[in-house]
């Protein structure tokens, strides 16, 4: 019966996705050729990608949206292929009916707490090892233990925490054998994907970041300083993260968390970050511009190569940095399991 209760739960969240969106295109809110992701979708609904995604395939059935060459989906049939509109969904006001918004905001799940939790713990495990008591995660956000644990198994499974021997989770340490070994397996699926994603790349997007790239590259270094994660997360988005294969993206997402959350940090504590990576990554998107998806893919994997000794190097600083005097309450420093 709570398998059954569950899995209704569930279609109503994708049901609900559904109609909002219906009813946008109906009312010409969302326009015919703009591009749909599921990223900001989710985000104005406050929910997560899954029904986000299975409302968008059922709209491609009812042919109120169509694939095309870049990510995401085109509003509209596809019989007529319009020029692709970017423009930001959060700044068209969708039109979302109070019973809906009730249904999503009053769930129960994992879904609401995830990614201040995500946070929390990404946040300090560079700097030693954390352990979670469940009880003090429910009382931190009201929640039942049901849900914590949900939240607890999602980060297992994307490598930020995990179980010791006596059955505690523990978060951390981020060591630089852990960062070498996630990044031996953005070597393995990166360079990939980036082969596999060449034919889907959108042009105009891929023509924009390169533009973007070479102006970052004559600018002072400050200027790339600021956020180098950012400019390296639209590069992943645009050209490795094209790929068709759905599985192979959820685990370049799923590995990518330890190492993302690693230089925002090192970024917080103003630890300088090194231009060449926009230089590496404008060689990058160029050969792919050209046509020499080959090439790409090497230059990426001597990215990869390069970086991985960059991060690792950038950890040793961290190690004589004293770590927070503050973290989320539920999170306890420990010596060792």
């Amino acid at each position: 019966m709570a398998e059954n209760r569950k899995g209704q739960n569930a279609q109503r969240r994708y049901e609900i996705a559904e109609d909002v969106l219906r009813t946008n295109i109906a009312e010409g809110v969302l326009p015919v050729g703009l591009v749909l992701l599921e990223g900001p979708i989710a985000e104005i609904l406050q929910t997560s990608r899954a029904p986000v995604q299975r409302a968008l395939q059922t709209l491609e059935a009812e042919g109120l949206v169509h694939r095309f060459k870049g990510r995401g989906y085109l509003v509209g049939p596809g019989s007529d292929e319009p020029e692709p509109n970017r423009t930001d969904i959060k700044t068209l006001g969708l039109i979302i009916p109070q019973h809906a918004d009730e249904a999503l905001q009053n769930r129960a799940s994992w879904e609401r707490i995830y990614n201040i939790v995500e946070r929390d713990v990404a946040g300090c495990v560079v700097f030693g090892q954390y352990r979670i008591i469940e009880t003090e995660l429910a009382d931190h956000f009201n929640v039942s233990r049901t849900v914590v644990r949900d939240v607890l198994t999602r980060l297992r499974e994307r490598g930020l925490v995990r179980k010791n021997a006596s059955s505690h989770w523990i978060a951390g340490p981020l060591t630089a054998q852990t960062v070498k070994d996630h990044f031996v397996l953005r070597g393995i699926l990166e360079p990939q994907a980036l082969i596999a994603s060449a034919p889907h790349i959108d042009r105009a997007a891929l023509t924009a970041l390169f533009g973007r790239l070479s102006t970052l590259e004559g600018r002072h270094t400050l200027d790339f300083l600021k956020d180098p994660s950012d400019i390296q997360t639209l590069f992943i988005d645009t050209c490795v993260l094209a790929t068709p294969n759905e599985k192979l993206q959820e685990l370049i997402r799923n590995n990518l968390l330890p190492v993302t959350a690693i230089e925002r940090l090192l970024g917080l504590l103003g630890l300088p970050g090194d231009p060449i990576i926009i230089t590496e990554l404008r060689m990058i998107v160029e050969l792919l511009m050209r046509g020499a998806t080959a090439a790409a893919a090497s230059m990426l994997q001597t990215h990869l190569e390069a970086s991985v000794n960059r991060t690792i190097a950038q950890m040793k600083i961290v190690a004589i940095i004293p770590s927070p005097s503050a973290t989320a309450d539920y999170l306890t420093r420990v010596i060792e399991e």
